[in-house]
C-alpha cells in the first residue's frame, strides 16, 4: 500500500474528503432506521453496527468491487467496468440503497468532468452508462491518477466509516469524543478489509445483510427523517 509520491496521498485525502460534493453527508446508509427501530441507542450499539456493515458488507461486496473496478479502468477494459457496476447495483436491496450510489455516483462523475488529469475515453465510457454506481466513478478517478489500488480501497472505506460517524453523531446522539473512539476502532481494522477484499475471488463476492435491508425498507416510509438512507 506504499504511495509513491506526497501527490498520490494529496490525492487519497482529497478523495475521502468529506467536503468532496457527492452528497454523502445526506444519507445514513440505513443507520437512521436502525435508531428509529431502537437497535442502535448508545456508543457501543452503534459501534457495532458500523462494524458489522464493514465486515458482512463492505468487506466482501464493496471493497472487492472497487477493486476489480480500478483494475478496469486502468486496463480500460470498459466490458468489465460494466459488469460490475451492474453487479454492485443489482445488490443495493432496496429503493433507498439504490438511489444512494446512483446519487453519488451521478454528483461524483459530474465533477471529474471538470477536473484536470482524468482519462478522457475513460470518463466518456463513464458519463455514457445508463446508470453510475459511486464505486464506479470513485475507481476512475483512482485510476486516472493512478493511486495504488489498495490504498484508493482505504481512502475509499474511511470516507464511509467517517460518513457512518458522522450520521450517529447526528441521531444517536453521541458526543464528539465517542466519536473519535470509534474511529480509531474502525480504523484499525480497514487493513484487514483491504487485505480479504484483494483475495476474494469473483465466486465469492456477496453481501448478506437481511437486517439492514429489512430497516432500509422502513426507512422509506419512517415518519421523521433527517436523511435520505
Amino acid at each position: 500500500m506504499n504511495l509513491d509520491n506526497g501527490r498520490d496521498l494529496v490525492r487519497l485525502l482529497q478523495l475521502a474528503s468529506a467536503v468532496l460534493p457527492v452528497g454523502a453527508f445526506s444519507y445514513s446508509h440505513g443507520l437512521e432506521a436502525a435508531v428509529e427501530a431502537g437497535v442502535v441507542h448508545d456508543q457501543k450499539s452503534a459501534h457495532s453496527w458500523i462494524i458489522d456493515l464493514l465486515s458482512y458488507a463492505m468487506a466482501s461486496m464493496e471493497a472487492p468491487v472497487s477493486l476489480r473496478l480500478i483494475d478496469a479502468w486502468r486496463s480500460e477494459n470498459f466490458a468489465a467496468v460494466q459488469h460490475w457496476n451492474d453487479l454492485f447495483l443489482a445488490s443495493r436491496e432496496t429503493a433507498e440503497l439504490r438511489a444512494e450510489t446512483l446519487q453519488m455516483g451521478f454528483s461524483l462523475a459530474r465533477l471529474l468532468n471538470q477536473l484536470d488529469g482524468i482519462d478522457s475515453d475513460a470518463l466518456t465510457y463513464l458519463t455514457e452508462l445508463r446508470e453510475i454506481s459511486f464505486p464506479s466513478a470513485f475507481a476512475l478517478a483512482a485510476g486516472s491518477w493512478n493511486l495504488p489500488p489498495a490504498a484508493a480501497l482505504s481512502a475509499y472505506l474511511w470516507s464511509w466509516a467517517e460518513n457512518q460517524v458522522m450520521a450517529a453523531l447526528k441521531i444517536v446522539p453521541l458526543g464528539q469524543t465517542d466519536g473519535q473512539r470509534m474511529l480509531l476502532a474502525i480504523g484499525d481494522r480497514l487493513a484487514a478489509v483491504v487485505a480479504q477484499a484483494s483475495t476474494l475471488s469473483d465466486d465469492d463476492i456477496g453481501t448478506f445483510t437481511p437486517r439492514l435491508a429489512l430497516l432500509s425498507s422502513r426507512h422509506e416510509t419512517q415518519y421523521s427523517r433527517l436523511f435520505r438512507s
